[in-house]
């Protein structure tokens, strides 16, 4: 019971954390536009923070798209996090280890001979 208390605290830090990453960045594509923009071309207005935000979220569409990181579903997710809590710190540092020799090696293990 503990251990979901945790992961729901965790997702819910993650949403607030993405929250006020989009208003930051708002601010900033905000702050940026207004001044840069009306100096560099004669005619354009300087624009408020919904309207940046509404610009972030073009750009994100156009150049970004909304693909996400990696295609699990939450359930798989949660399975993760569950089995990290449960592990040791032994196991923790093992699978730490896997993960670091697995990263470096290449993915086709035989090597191509020319001839």
């Amino acid at each position: 019971m503990r251990k979901e208390m945790s992961y729901k605290k965790m997702k819910l830090m993650k949403g607030l954390m993405l929250l006020a990453g989009a208003a930051v960045l708002g601010a900033m594509v905000m702050w940026l536009w207004n001044w840069v923009m009306p100096s560099l071309l004669t005619g354009a207005m300087t624009i408020d923070y919904w309207r940046a935000l509404g610009l972030l979220l073009l750009c994100r569409i156009l150049f970004g798209g909304f693909r996400g990181h990696g295609h699990h579903s939450w359930q798989e997710k949660r399975e993760h996090w569950q089995r990290w809590q449960a592990m040791t710190p032994e196991e923790r540092q093992q699978f730490h280890k896997q993960r670091a020799a697995n990263w470096c090696r290449p993915a086709n293990s035989e090597e191509k001979k020319d001839d």
